[in-house]
């Protein structure tokens, strides 16, 4: 199904609305746009409060139930949890505004005829928190650092790869030479995993930098102690117009939800993340505890079926999951109306998103007869065999990612597939166990979020270049999906600067991918942070987390 003209307008306008508020603004506190201060102002980044007056002092205490990062440096792997953390204290060279790129630490960019060159100016008053100067040199060091194998990145390198060099043209300029134009650069370039680093930080030993990595951004890490907290102070001498209120951040780390709700219940922390649905249920506009709802860019939250292993190398099995796998009733009764069925693989937030919900319909009856028809019997207990083989399907879950009532809808999927002969088997992993059952190719459907500004993610995700792994041997294409007419949309659309035309490329490029029967889209990644109504000023960024640079607490 395609949106008509209208529900393409509405739908467009609601993003459109929804990435105002949510886009970074480093430039509006920076002075760096007027216009972006103004609109700052008008549309507020979640706290709306009686008193207006910000004050200063005090620390907020913020409880995440995400998995703690093992370095805190977001160029190395690149997860959401580092993202988290690492928007309070590093910057990027780009922001967003209603989902376009605009001005951050580089204040303008030009872009040759071909596509192939792409030119910062960068502003000249900004110095890392170390007292190392920002420029050129250092722009130049940290897309080095991204670049490089040793690193082990993964967000940040498979964002950069056009890239094949970096040059200081002079102190504020650099010149990046793109092996193919690269339409979706200006947005990567506004995310926390290819953020700036101070250089001299960077020479460091990677485990020394892991635990205290350098930014320009408006607090500094003071102390991590490992599986309880990170303390941040804020940076005195931050260059932006407004200074941060907070005497500084005490980040806990809290992985049980109902502990963590009630230390936001209690006053003994300020904001947390990864709420509950009857958490959420529970906030109000005006009551003691509000929900900020960041709907994260990027992809959907989907099922991979993993089509290069197992059974799922059938298209028929693939299919026949999809049909079996009842999601909506599930969706209903455990997330009480907080997360809506997503039939795209892209975030609602994405204005080139592509849904059709015909191809993700529950049928239970055609899930049976595609079975029958590729040969799968079923056998004395129900699980279909083929050739002396079970129709096994294995499904690692992260219960770092994964919130209870998620993990509840896996297994209410599983009792359905077993109606129709399929043998689920959910392996509740830790995050490490959880990558580590990826690399090993140890699965045959997961649900793997991934965030990234932009439609562009599509490549990363679906592409046949991302089967093979990034250097932190994570590997982006899980689905296996291998097809070529998918890879040449792809590339043309991040080649292509023509909003309009790439757009028309995206959604041929989605309509292959949905038909193909190696995702299976669930709901937009949740996303939401419940704080204390004496919390004010808190803003989003570009990835959809929450930054507290201009925020203050009014005890």
């Amino acid at each position: 199904m395609i949106l008509d003209r209208v529900q393409k307008t509405a739908r467009a306008r609601r993003a459109s609305s929804r990435r105002t508020v949510l886009r970074s603004t480093t430039t509006a506190v920076a002075g760096a746009a007027a216009v972006l201060l103004a609109l700052t102002a008008c549309t507020g980044g979640g706290a709306a409060t009686s008193n207006s007056t910000p004050v200063s002092g005090g620390t907020l205490t913020y409880a995440s139930g995400d998995a703690e990062p093992t370095c805190l440096d977001p160029h190395v792997g690149g997860n959401y949890p580092q993202a988290l953390l690492s928007t309070q204290y590093i910057e990027e060279l780009t922001a967003l505004d209603d989902g376009k790129p605009v001005p951050s630490l580089a204040e303008s960019w030009t872009t040759s005829n071909d596509g192939k060159t792409l030119t910062f100016r960068l502003r000249d008053d900004v110095r890392f928190s170390d007292g190392t100067a920002f420029d050129a040199a250092a722009v130049v060091a940290n897309i080095e650092h991204v670049q490089d194998p040793a690193t082990a990145s993964s967000t940040g390198y498979l964002a950069l790869q056009s890239i094949t060099k970096a040059t200081a043209t002079d102190d504020h300029t650099v010149t990046l030479t793109l092996s193919r134009p690269d339409s979706a650069l200006l947005e990567s370039f506004s995310q926390p995993w290819v953020g700036m680093e101070s250089p001299k930080a960077l020479q460091r030993p990677q485990a020394e930098n892991c635990e205290s990595p350098v930014g320009t951004g408006p607090f500094t890490i003071t102390d991590w102690k490992h599986g309880d907290r990170v303390t941040l102070a804020k940076n005195d001498d931050y260059w932006g117009s407004t200074k941060p209120r907070l005497d500084g951040i005490t980040w806990r780390f809290l992985p049980d939800s109902t502990s963590r709700y009630a230390a936001l219940q209690s006053g003994q922390v300020d904001v947390i993340d990864n709420a509950q649905p009857d958490q959420l249920k529970a906030a109000s506009a005006k009551g003691a505890i509000r929900d900020l709802d960041a709907p994260r860019p990027g992809a959907s939250n989907r099922l991979e079926l993993n089509s290069g292993h197992g059974v799922f190398r059938d298209e028929a099995v693939r299919k026949a999951f999809i049909a079996g796998a009842e999601i909506d009733p599930g969706l209903q009764s455990l997330f009480l109306g907080t997360a809506k069925r997503s039939y795209s693989v892209l975030s609602s937030v994405e204005p080139f998103a592509y849904s059709d919900p015909s191809l993700f319909r529950y049928s239970p009856t055609k899930a049976k007869q595609l079975l029958d028809e590729a040969g799968w019997k079923v056998g004395s207990d129900g699980v279909r065999e083929k050739d002396g083989q079970r129709l096994t399907v294995t499904f690692p879950v992260s219960t770092n990612q994964s919130v209870p009532a998620e993990r509840s809808l896996f297994q209410q999927v599983q009792a359905s597939e077993k109606a129709v002969g399929f043998d689920v088997r959910l392996q509740e992993l830790d995050l490490s166990s959880w990558y580590a059952a990826l690399a090993k190719n140890e699965y045959d459907v997961v649900s793997a979020p991934y965030t990234k500004v932009g439609a562009d993610v599509l490549r990363i995700l679906y592409d046949s270049a991302s089967i093979e792994p990034a250097p932190s041997g994570y590997f982006a294409n899980l689905a296996q999906l291998d097809d070529p007419q998918v890879d040449r949309l792809l590339q043309q659309a991040a080649q292509t600067a023509d909003t309009a035309e790439r757009g028309k490329l995206y959604e041929q490029a989605q309509r292959l991918i949905l038909a193909s029967g190696t995702v299976l889209p669930l709901y937009d990644q949740q996303n939401h942070f419940l704080y204390r109504s004496s919390v004010h000023g808190i803003r989003t960024t570009a990835v959809s987390t929450p930054w507290f640079g201009t925020a203050w607490i009014d005890r």
